[in-house]
C-alpha cells in the first residue's frame, strides 16, 4: 500500500491529486505542521530536510515533490499521465516538470517565507515584492506557452497539468492571482471539473475559492 505523508494544501497536494487521477490504492498520513511533526525524529528519518511530502511505496521512501510526481506517473503507465520514454512528447513533459519546480515552486518558498531570504528584517517586504514580480512573470510566460491547450502537452493530460494546478492555487495569494490569466484560468477550471480533483480537495478539507 502506498502512503502519502501530507498536509492540506501543502506541496503534497500535487502527489495527492496524481494518486487519485491514477486510481491506485493509497492511504494518507497527516503531518501536523502546527505541532511541528515535520521536525520530529520519526519524520526526519523519512525526510532529513523535514519537508512535506514523503511517499512510501513498499521499501521505497521518496521525498521532493517533483521526484514523487515523476515516479508515480512512470510507475503506472496505464493511466497515461506521462509520455513513455521515446514518445515525442517526453522532452516537453520533462521541460514542463522542470519549469514548474524550478521557476514556480522554488520561488513560492521565498514568497511565503521571505524572512528566510534576508538577514535584514527591514528587507522582508522588498524580498517579497521582488519574488512576487518574478512569479507573476513566470505565470505570464506559462500562460502564453499554454495557449488554448487544453493541456500543457496539447490534447494530452499529464502529471504536469496537476502540478501546475497546485501552483495556480498557490498563486491566488499574489497581487495578481494566477487564475486571472486567461489560459491558466481556463486550464484550472478544466481540472477542477474532474472528479479525481474534486475528491482530492474534499479529502483535504480545502474550500472554495480553490484557485
Amino acid at each position: 500500500m502506498i502512503t502519502l505523508h501530507y498536509n492540506p494544501g501543502n506541496a503534497s497536494l500535487f502527489p495527492h491529486l496524481l494518486l487519485r487521477e491514477l486510481g491506485v490504492p493509497f492511504e494518507l498520513a497527516f503531518v501536523d505542521r502546527d505541532a511541528g511533526a515535520q521536525s520530529s525524529p520519526a519524520y526526519l528519518k523519512l525526510n532529513p530536510a523535514g519537508k512535506i511530502p514523503v511517499l512510501i511505496d513498499g521499501d521505497l521512501v521518496l521525498y521532493e515533490t517533483v521526484a514523487i510526481g515523476l515516479y508515480l506517473a512512470d510507475a503506472y503507465p496505464q493511466a497515461g499521465l506521462a509520455p513513455a520514454p521515446g514518445d515525442p512528447d517526453r522532452p516537453a513533459y520533462y521541460r514542463w516538470m522542470a519549469q514548474i519546480t524550478n521557476t514556480l515552486q522554488t520561488e513560492f518558498r521565498a514568497w511565503f517565507y521571505p524572512a528566510e531570504f534576508t538577514t535584514d528584517p527591514a528587507g522582508v517586504p522588498a524580498v517579497q515584492a521582488a519574488v512576487g514580480a518574478r512569479i507573476t512573470a513566470a505565470f505570464e510566460r506559462i500562460d502564453a506557452l499554454l495557449g488554448a491547450g487544453p493541456w500543457l502537452l496539447g490534447e494530452r493530460l499529464s502529471a504536469a497539468d496537476l502540478y501546475l494546478l497546485m501552483m495556480t492555487r498557490w498563486g491566488r495569494t499574489l497581487p495578481k492571482p494566477a487564475r486571472l490569466l486567461p489560459n491558466i484560468g481556463a486550464h484550472a477550471a478544466r481540472l477542477l471539473a474532474r472528479p479525481a480533483v474534486a475528491a482530492t480537495f474534499k479529502a483535504e478539507g480545502l474550500e472554495a475559492p480553490f484557485v
